[in-house]
Order: structure tokens, then sequence, then C-alpha cells
């Protein structure tokens, strides 16, 4: 029986997955914590500058009902009074907007950082499905969002209450006071009743800030099987890196098949190890390693030494430790010179021998600690 999917989701989103949230805009968001910001900084500024605006639209009201008949009946007059008052007022009210404006705006950055996605702009159909919109409703991100809300009712109708109850003579006593007053009273009150309500509305997003990112992260946590494929995509799959590996391997191979018949002897184990050397003392300090390998390739390198008549010479100890310490293309060690220097000789002496006819040299005889070298 197949297992759930979110329980296998166990391990942290890796950063690709989190890029691609981030592209489709998904963030960690609070309303709460941008309900609280703007609720706070609205009701900053009633409580500090309420009383300027209410004097301006005071006297916006004012000039307004004090219209002759012959003014309200002038279309050449009424329209642009009319627009220039409200561009007064949108003058007087223009800072506690600015001010809300900008609290909407940095409240969600301070949670998720800023962010724009047009992919989240795109409309997603699947959510207007009812079968969806109930799995919302009764899962636990719908019931956390139903407990806030009732917590944020409550709070707030607590707040309200003793607010009211607070400033019961005051609110009472705005009738008595003249009008410019009452207003001014009034703008204050409000924006008294703004910071009480915020003060509610921080402690729901205290609590629910921290749900936001845990809620957030838990939605993007991976499988393992998510995590494997994810590594298959950005390095490409086992199967396909052991298929080049050996793409590269029988390439090297066959360029390495190539030098053999430029080598001057190929050393041997006999049967398991076989390195075939060159030297050229007009080019090289050292002779070098033009190939080398272990039995199916040791082999290979055999025959082909044969084909092109390249001397071979069993030096089991010696083959071992080149096959050891020297890599393709690389100079042997000082601490091999005695030896392989003996064994260029022997075949020099020997080619020598055979195009002179003389009598072959004796093969020489490699020391057996050779094997024990170390690079």
């Amino acid at each position: 029986m197949a297992e759930n999917p979110a329980q296998e989701r166990t391990e942290q989103p890796t950063p690709k997955r989190l890029e691609e949230a981030r592209r489709h805009g998904q963030l960690p968001r609070s309303p709460e914590l941008s309900t609280a910001a703007v609720v706070l900084i609205g009701g900053i500024g009633l409580h500090f500058i309420g009383t300027h605006i209410a004097g301006e639209l005071n006297d916006i009201m004012r000039s307004g009902l004090a219209l002759s008949r012959e003014q309200t009946l002038d279309p050449s007059w009424l329209v642009p009074s009319l627009a220039a008052s409200a561009a007064r007022a949108g003058v007087a009210v223009a800072p506690i907007l600015g001010l809300t404006l900008v609290a909407a705006l940095l409240a969600p950055i301070t949670l998720g950082g800023w962010n724009l996605s047009l992919e989240a702009l795109v409309p997603d159909f699947t959510r207007l499905s009812p079968v969806s919109g109930l799995q919302r409703v009764f899962s636990l991100r719908g019931g956390v969002e139903l407990a806030k809300a009732v917590a944020k009712f409550l709070l707030v109708a607590l707040v309200a209450v003793l607010f009211l109850k607070g400033n019961a003579s005051e609110l009472a006593a705005l009738g008595a006071e003249p009008m410019r007053v009452a207003i001014a009273h009034a703008v204050t009150l409000g924006g008294d009743a703004l910071l009480a309500f915020s003060i509610s509305l921080a402690l729901i997003a205290a609590v629910d800030v921290p749900w936001q990112l845990w809620s957030h992260k838990q939605r993007l946590r991976m499988s393992r099987q998510e995590i494997r494929d994810e590594l298959k995509q950005n390095e490409g799959s086992p199967e396909m890196k052991g298929r080049v590996r050996r793409a590269q391997q029988e390439a090297a191979k066959r360029r390495m098949m190539h030098e053999v018949p430029k080598a001057d002897v190929v050393v041997t184990n006999p049967t398991h190890f076989a390195v075939a050397l060159r030297y050229d003392e007009q080019r090289m300090r050292a002779p070098i390693v033009v190939a080398k390998g272990m039995d199916e390739v040791a082999a290979r390198i055999r025959d082909v030494a044969v084909e092109n008549q390249v001397p071979i010479f069993e030096a089991p100890p010696l083959a071992r430790a080149l096959h050891r310490v020297v890599p393709i293309g690389g100079e042997i060690p000082t601490s091999l010179y005695v030896a392989v220097a003996q064994v260029l000789t022997y075949v020099y002496q020997l080619r020598t021998a055979r195009r002179t006819g003389a009598t072959p040299p004796a093969p020489p005889r490699i020391d057996p600690a050779v094997g024990e070298t170390r690079h």
C-alpha cells in the first residue's frame, strides 16, 4: 500500500525548491501582521496630526456649505470649486494615506522579503473546485484560520468594549463642544481607538507570524525521492553519468593504445600488469609512462606491443611499482631511475645486437625491493 506523500516529506527544502517557490510567489505572509501594522500606523498618525487634518476638513466643509444661491446654480463655478475642495482634502489626508501605504508595503517585506512574481498573477481555476475548497476548509490550515478569526473578533470586541467604557464620558461630551473642537477631539479619540485595536491585532500577529513561517516550511518540505530526482536533474542520472564515464574511459584507452607502438619497452608482471615506457634523451628529463593497465588492459597492451615489435620485459616488482606510482604521461620518480635505466639499457643493447647479429645480452636482474618503492 502506498504511503501518504505528506508523511514522506521529511527533508528540508533544497535551495532550488526555495527559489522555485519564490518564483511562483510562494513566500511566508501574515495578513495579521499587515493589518496590525496599518492600524498601528494609522492610529499614531491620527493621534499626532489628526487635529490638523480635522481642522482642514472642517474648513472645507464650512466653505462648501457657505455657498450663495447664485454659486450653486452656476456650473462654471461649481465644478472648479468642487475640484479645489477635493484637492485640498486630498492634501490634508495625504500624510495618513502615505503612512498607511508604507506600512502596508513594509510589513510583508519584513517577513518574506520583496518579491515580484508574474506567475502568481496567473488565475488558478483549480481553487474554484468545491472539493479542493472543502479540503482547505477542513484542513489544519483552515482550522488555524478559523481560530484566528474567532480570536481576532473576541479580542477586538473586548478592546472596543473597554475603550468605550473608559471613554464614555468624553464621547458623550462631544455634542456639547464647539464643532471645530468636537471634530478634532473625535479624530483624536479615533486615533486612540486604533492604537488600542492595534495592540490586540499585534497579539494575533505575534502568534500568526511563527505559524506562517512554520507552515511555509512544512509546505515546501521534500521527500527523499524528490531530492534524488532533483539531483538527477541537476547533475544527470547515475546511469547517464556511468555511460559518460565509460565512454570517457574507452576514449582514453584508445588514445593510450595508440601510444604503445611508440614505446621503447613494455614492462610486465607478466600477466596482471603492463606498463609501456618511452624515453627521448633529447626532449625528456626522464622516461615517461605512455600506457599502463591491469588484466585485460594489460593483455591488450602486450598484444599491441607484439604487433608493433615493441620489446616486452618481465619485471614483476618494477611493473607493480610503475603502475602504482606513475600516472599516464608522467615521469618516473627518481627512486625508480636505476631499475628503469637497467631495463632501457638492456633494450638498447638487445636492439643493437639484433641489428648487428651479435650475441644478445643477458637480461638484468631487477632488485625485488623496487616493488616496495613509494612515490
